[in-house]
């Protein structure tokens, strides 16, 4: 059953968000990109994802600066 509506009201629209993390090592970056892009794009197909709101990446660094990993946020309407 659905649900009734009254008139004038708005649905509100579903937004969510999912992280996706990976381990950057050194000369292996290229192909761990290439693996999260399949993760997320695995996501998106797997959950029937209708429209993707936006996707950021960050880094993350040791104590020295260097980066080890990445972090990537996904929001998405379902």
């Amino acid at each position: 059953m659905g649900e009734k509506k009254e008139k004038g009201e708005k649905k509100e629209k579903g937004y969510k968000v999912k992280t996706f993390v990976t381990e950057v090592k050194i000369f292996q970056a290229m192909k761990e990109l290439r693996a999260l892009d399949e993760q997320v794009n695995r996501f998106i197909v797997e959950n029937g994802v209708k429209k993707v709101i936006s996707a950021s990446d960050a880094a993350t660094t040791d104590n020295t600066g260097a980066t080890i990993g990445l972090i990537r946020v996904l929001a998405y309407e379902s």
